[in-house]
């Protein structure tokens, strides 16, 4: 049985998915704003997406932003996030400073999470989760494909690799160029969890096609799904409150037909 990952209120892996809103201003009067309109919506976790931040190469200023963010987002979790461009981030910075901001970052315990590309190197890998973990901040280990949707088989050593290399949850998320890329991202879901999964799994399916997959986690094994909030951050993501909707209805009705015939429309 996979572990619960425990955020402040919050229990990945056990029940609904989660939703997560992440916040894309570039500036600080923008993300501000953002987190105003997210005040009205009914969210668990916020990740801050520093790539698209102006200042993300000033580490003094980064922090003093995650400073306000906290103030304003209060008891909710926080997920930190600096995405590469060749994983469909805004921009790159050499590996040297993407450790240290990260490492800095974790010091200061105001973000719950961060998320780490699990491609980077593994050394290098190795020494942000390491800093991380001795200062209390959860790792969320991720990949992304924008391009294709590797074989069923790759995805779930993906995942395999992630947990190696010590994540707390580990995520990936591909881009479908058919219906059946996104049947083979659910097929490799559900077999990950059911055969190989130590810790929280996180899958999506981007785009239009690949929508089914962030509605459908609880089914095939995904603890966490991403909407849009003022502005969405990734190709496929529907609002927040059509999506809790959605999970919501798939939760109640997941053990309905057990032991019970089933009826055809």
């Amino acid at each position: 049985m996979k572990n619960i990952v425990k955020v402040r209120h919050l229990k990945l892996g056990e029940g609904v998915p989660k939703v997560c809103v992440s916040i894309v201003g570039k500036t600080n009067e923008e993300i501000i704003e953002e987190i105003k309109y997210l005040k009205g919506l009914n969210l668990d976790l916020v990740e801050w997406r520093v790539d698209y931040y102006k200042d993300v190469e000033n580490i003094d200023k980064v922090k003093d932003t995650l400073i306000k963010i906290r103030e304003e987002i209060e008891d909710l979790p926080l997920i930190f996030t600096f995405r590469s461009k060749k994983e469909g981030g805004e921009k790159e910075l050499p590996i040297e400073y993407y450790s240290k901001l990260n490492k800095e970052i974790a010091s200061t315990k105001i973000a719950d999470l961060i998320d780490i590309e699990a491609f980077i190197g593994d050394e290098i890998v190795k020494d942000i989760v390491n800093f991380a973990h001795s200062s209390s901040v959860i790792v969320l280990m991720s990949n992304h494909d924008f391009y294709k949707t590797p074989e069923k088989e790759e995805i779930i050593n993906r995942l395999c690799k992630m947990q190696d290399l010590n994540a707390d949850l580990a995520k990936i998320a591909v881009m479908p160029q058919s219906q059946k890329d996104v049947i083979i991202l659910l097929s490799a879901t559900e077999e990950m969890v059911r055969k190989y999964a130590t810790i929280p799994i996180i899958t999506m399916s981007m785009g239009g096609v690949g929508l089914i997959s962030r509605l459908a986690g609880e089914i095939f094994g995904s603890v966490l799904t991403f909407a849009s909030g003022k502005v969405s951050s990734a190709p496929g993501q529907i609002g927040v409150e059509d999506l809790h909707r959605v999970l919501d209805t798939i939760h109640e009705n997941k053990y309905f037909s057990r032991g019970s015939k089933i009826i055809p429309d």
